[in-house]
């Protein structure tokens, strides 16, 4: 019987502890959440340590395809997630159907997706990437096999970019954050604060990213303000990597940019996540990620032909 407790944080910590629960926090979770995670990373660290992960639940604070990944890597562990409408524009923007429709008149074609896809997306993929590894996941294909890269225009173009890769076509989904930041309000920032160095997330539309003097991920961001010597950062990316920026890089200032959207820099799908939810689903161990054993099996190919490219 869980002892009383004074705030929601130590009832989790006890439940936690209760549960046998390891909890994952993704690096746009809430600052309270954060520090609460066992493990903070992006998508990729994450399906890294779900799959290393012990004891018998799996608290994914996150959204919901990250859950799903997790539950593939550990089909027998409890895999939960404080809101189940925690979702994400990508996946709602790349339904199955028209991938499987896709395939189904392309055969030819390598079927690459970004790991913000559906489940289901997933068991229709070649190959998974995230925005850490796509430019190499991309380049382990042969040269002559074209490409359908799914489901982030500005990822893939970036990608396309890169690799020189012209046989690839690219889905048009988008990120609600990173997509609506404007190029203006970046020139904006960078008129404000002259000095700083623009970090910038590949999601980010190309007029955003022709200005960025560093391009990578949410984790290579953090890695990259912690070891530059430059003291002060303009940020294109989702406002709760500050949490683990302040941590690795105390004392450098950090500037971040409001999208068009909500005139702020947040998920509205991560911050549907709280610690009151978080509670909650420790007590009940719902919502639970439930899928299927075919599911599972198919999901499981692309995902670890991702996690075999280093």
């Amino acid at each position: 019987m869980m002892a009383p407790c004074t705030t929601i944080a130590e009832e989790i910590l006890e439940l936690k502890h209760e549960r046998r629960a390891i909890l994952l926090a993704h690096h746009y979770q809430d600052a309270e959440i954060q520090e609460l995670a066992d493990v903070i990373g992006d998508s990729l660290e994450l399906s890294r340590k779900a799959r290393e992960a012990d004891g018998d639940v799996i608290a994914f604070c996150g959204v919901w395809f990250m859950a799903e990944t997790a539950k593939v890597l550990n089909p027998s562990r409890i895999v939960i997630v404080p809101d189940k409408n925690a979702s994400c524009s990508l996946v709602e923007a790349c339904p199955v159907e028209p991938v499987r429709e896709f395939k189904c008149r392309n055969p030819d074609h390598v079927i690459v997706s970004y790991i913000n896809t559906s489940v289901e997306v997933k068991a229709e993929s070649d190959i998974l990437c995230t925005s850490r590894n796509a430019v190499k996941i991309v380049n382990s294909i042969p040269a002559e096999k074209p490409i359908l890269f799914l489901p982030d225009r500005n990822l893939g173009n970036y990608v396309k970019r890169q690799t020189g890769r012209e046989n690839m076509k690219i889905w048009q989904g988008a990120c609600v954050v990173h997509e609506t930041f404007p190029a203006r309000r970046l020139l904006d920032a960078k008129a404000a604060f002259p000095t700083a160095l623009v970090v910038a997330h590949p999601e980010c539309p190309e007029a955003v990213l022709r200005h960025a003097d560093f391009i990578g991920s949410t984790s290579a961001i953090i890695e990259y303000c912690a070891v530059s010597p430059a003291p002060e950062f303009i940020v294109m990316t989702e406002s709760g990597i500050n949490f683990s920026l302040e941590r690795v890089a105390p004392g450098k200032k950090f500037h971040y940019v409001r999208n068009e959207n909500c005139n702020c820099s947040e998920c509205p799908y991560m911050r549907l996540n709280t610690l009151e939810k978080l509670r909650d689903a420790l007590i009940s161990l719902e919502p639970r990620v439930e899928l299927s054993e075919e599911v599972i099996r198919r999901a499981l190919v692309p995902i670890e032909r991702m996690l075999a490219v280093r």
